[in-house]
């Protein structure tokens, strides 16, 4: 069989849970570039002038790039993967209920991201915050969307186990509330001008987090916290209302990025309100993940996907509890604007999410090839490279964001304060490296563990995959 004829096959394959793996691999691959991309920008941002002539590689072009490459690439590809692994075993399956269809879907997303990324590089844009794509690749992510939630909710149909875990409902629930939130946000069947776009803008920009992400995210880990330590899952009465009340509050959340402008003051006071309110579904996730844990926190110390696991749960944590904080009116006049906001944004995006799809890849990878991975110290090592890239980061954008805010509340000529951010913006770039290198291991140890003709088998484990 040629090596074109074997791709083939792979891609459009039929076999249970090659889907899962041919998502992940894909993410993988889009992981390393947008990361590659955003090293790109922050050098831009430390040294402006270091490109030239090269309209594409311009900050204004890179930086959207970037975003759409980890939030559609990535993120979204790594997410679709792991549920595609999750949903079957939950409910009794041998894979999902369309594999062929999931495994297209799977090519189509490829070449929207691709297409989508080389857009936006070229200057088609809509200039709207997380959603900068034009409208015909709006259409595709919107079909592409629709057609993972029916696999998702046709193999949860069609599974013999009609006791859903909560897992389920979680991934299930963002399967149905990201396509909403994507047709009004991105404008696909119709668009508003002004002020009521702006709104519609963060309505999405914010909800993308919320109910894709957030709601995604912790359905895996609620997935995985029970496999890594052998220990039922704490409460499922608090897993159902920390369900509900994410749906509750996360949704009128968005117009927080924007208490600045002349929106009505109720819509704002529902903002700031429910993005305090939020501390309610957040407390209870992490009262159910960290008891879950009792008495195996032991299993850290060997276990990199569940230490993964564990610093997402923290950066999530975090994450929580700085967003109301800056949500409220006066901090977020004082900070808005600043990159404490870039650092907020990382802090969800790489150490939250991105740290559950590594917890996550780690664990299904040998389940669906059959095959140990193939170095645990480039694990190890794409653990540490990514969890002090990211605190380092977070450092210096923290700090770079109260000299602007400084600067701009005791209304400091703009051309004195920015010189003060320049260490900041070095340190940020370095932090990138780090986080690019950590990247670079981790598509090398899975694809390796995918592809090379030469591998161990997955041995069994109580613990999940206790001997990566």
């Amino acid at each position: 069989m040629s090596v074109l004829t074997r791709a083939f096959s792979e891609v459009f394959s039929d076999q249970p849970y090659s889907a899962s793996r041919n998502f992940l691999i894909s993410g993988i691959f889009w992981l390393v570039l947008g990361t590659t991309l955003g090293l790109l920008a922050a050098s831009l941002m430390t040294w402006p002038d270091m490109i030239r002539g090269i309209p594409q590689l311009s900050f204004g072009r890179v930086r959207p790039a970037h975003i759409n490459m980890v939030t559609i690439g990535w993120l979204s590809m790594g997410y679709i993967g792991c549920f595609y692994y999750i949903l079957p075993v939950l409910v009794g399956r041998k894979g999902v209920w369309n594999e062929r269809l999931a495994n297209i879907t799977m090519v189509i997303w490829n070449l929207l991201v691709f297409f989508g990324v080389w857009s936006l590089l070229n200057g088609y844009t809509e200039a709207r915050e997380y959603a900068e794509l034009e409208a015909p690749f709006d259409i595709v992510a919107l079909a592409g969307l629709i057609l993972v939630g029916i696999n998702g909710y046709m193999t949860v149909l069609s599974g013999p186990e009609k006791k859903w875990y909560v897992s389920v409902w979680y991934i299930l629930g963002a399967m149905f509330w990201f396509p909403v939130v994507y047709i009004i946000g991105q404008r696909v069947f119709f668009a508003m001008e002004g002020l009521n776009d702006a709104i519609a803008n963060w309505f999405y920009g914010h909800n993308i987090l919320g109910m894709w992400f957030t709601v995604g995210g912790i359905g895996i880990l609620y997935y995985l916290m029970p496999r890594f330590t052998g220990n039922p899952l704490y409460s499922h009465t608090l897993s159902m209302l920390g369900f509900w009340t994410i749906a509750m509050f996360y949704a009128p959340t968005g117009t927080h990025h924007i208490l600045q402008s002349p929106v009505p003051e109720w819509l704002k006071a529902i903002a700031v309100i429910s993005s305090v309110f939020l501390l309610v579904p957040v407390l209870t996730v992490l009262t159910n993940f960290f008891m879950t844990m009792k008495g195996k926190w032991s299993l850290a110390a060997d276990h990199i996907p569940l230490r993964f696991a564990l610093a997402a749960g923290v950066a999530y944590l975090l994450t929580c509890i700085q967003g109301p904080f800056q949500a409220t009116r006066f901090i977020n006049w004082y900070l808005h604007f600043s990159n404490w906001v870039v650092g907020h944004a990382h802090m969800a995006l790489l150490a939250t999410f991105s740290f559950i799809v590594f917890s996550a890849t780690y664990y299904i990878i040998p389940k669906v090839t059959g095959r140990k991975i193939y170095s645990k110290r480039l694990a190890v090592w794409h653990f540490w490279l990514s969890l002090y890239g990211w605190i380092i980061m977070m450092l210096a954008l923290t700090i770079a964001g109260l000299i602007q805010a400084a600067g701009w509340h005791f209304a400091i000529p703009y051309d004195q304060w920015v010189i003060e951010m320049h260490p900041y913006m070095i340190v940020r770039t370095l932090s990138g490296v780090m986080i690019v290198l950590g990247q670079i291991l981790f598509m090398f140890n899975i694809y390796h563990t995918v592809f090379s003709k030469e591998f161990e088998p997955a041995p069994h484990s109580p613990t999940g995959i206790a001997f990566v």
